[in-house]
């Protein structure tokens, strides 16, 4: 898992907003919308989402993104590695057996086993993924709904509807109806 973009972050708001509001397909242009980023840039996340089964996807002008599976079974290292992929956080060079002094080649005892830097780098990688993979997308929203204000999910419940009604609308208007 090399460095996490934007992209981990953006994702899981949106899957938030998801979960949030279960009943309706979101789409990603009103999610990218809503938090004020590129919808090219959300379009690039969800097919990742939707490949990993974290999202479904419907057609048509009411169509959008619906969570595949519920909150709680969603991992935030599911989601990493869904739209990240699975890097190593480290990508050891051997750089041990290079070293100047060995003059033709590194003595066996030099390069035997895991090098110890990569080593510290494994176990680091382990303890970040078996944190990510403890969380889940309910922990998340649990921790966002102590925080907000309890009017604040009504509000963005209602801006996401608006956008779906009047995304009927504009089109039917578009069409001639």
């Amino acid at each position: 898992m090399a460095h996490m973009t934007a992209g981990v972050e953006y994702g899981l708001h949106c899957l938030l907003w998801l979960a949030s509001s279960p009943e309706a397909p979101l789409s990603s242009r009103d999610l990218a919308d809503f938090q004020g980023i590129s919808p090219s840039f959300l379009a690039k996340i969800f097919p990742k989402l939707e490949k990993a089964g974290i999202v479904s996807a419907s057609e048509g002008v009411k169509g959008g993104y619906l969570l595949a599976k519920q909150p709680r079974d969603i991992t935030v290292l599911e989601v990493v590695d869904a739209i990240e992929g699975s890097k190593p956080l480290f990508d050891c060079q051997e750089i041990r057996g290079r070293c100047a002094v060995y003059r033709e080649r590194p003595p066996s005892w030099a390069t035997k086993g895991v090098c110890a830097i990569h080593a510290v780098m494994l176990r680091a990688e382990k303890a970040m993924r078996d944190s990510l993979a403890s969380q889940t997308l309910a922990n998340i929203a649990g921790d966002v709904e102590r925080k907000a204000p309890p009017e604040f999910s009504s509000d963005v419940r209602k801006w996401l509807a608006d956008r779906a009604a009047n995304r009927g609308r504009g089109l039917a208007a578009e069409d001639g109806a």
